[in-house]
C-alpha cells in the first residue's frame, strides 16, 4: 500500500517563501507521473506543477517563475518550492502520483494535504 504524506505548510505573507514536501512509503512498479495540485474552497483542484514522462517538468501559467517542482535521486521525496507567494496562492496543496501496482493496475494515490495560507 502506498502512502504519501505532506508537509511544509504554514501561514506567510505576501512575498514569503515555503518549501512542501512530499514523502512516500510503500512500494509502486513505476510512476507515470507525480505532482502537486492545490484547491482553494469552493473551488476545483487543480494542477499546480507536475513531472512526467522522461521527466517533463510542467508548470500552471500561475506559478511560473515562483514555483519550483522537485525530487530526490531515490524519488521518494518530492518537494515544492514556493517564492514570491501571493494571496490567490492560498489552498490545500496536494501531492500525487500516478503509476502501476504489482498487478498491472493503473492507480492514483493522494496524500492529505497541507495548507497553505498568504496573508495580504
Amino acid at each position: 500500500q502506498v502512502q504519501l504524506v505532506e508537509s511544509g505548510g504554514g501561514l506567510v505573507q505576501t512575498g514569503g517563501s515555503l518549501r512542501l514536501s512530499c514523502a512516500r512509503s510503500g512500494s509502486i512498479l513505476s510512476i507515470t507521473s507525480m505532482g502537486w495540485y492545490r484547491q482553494a474552497p469552493g473551488k476545483q483542484r487543480e494542477l499546480v506543477a507536475q513531472i512526467g514522462s522522461f521527466g517533463r517538468v510542467d508548470y500552471a501559467s500561475f506559478v511560473m517563475g515562483r514555483f519550483t517542482i522537485g525530487r530526490d535521486n531515490g524519488q521518494n521525496t518530492m518537494y515544492l518550492q514556493m517564492n514570491s507567494l501571493k494571496p490567490e496562492d492560498t489552498g490545500d496543496y496536494y501531492c500525487s502520483i500516478s503509476g502501476s501496482d504489482y498487478s498491472g493496475q493503473n492507480q492514483r494515490y493522494w496524500g492529505q494535504g497541507t495548507q497553505v495560507t498568504v496573508s495580504s
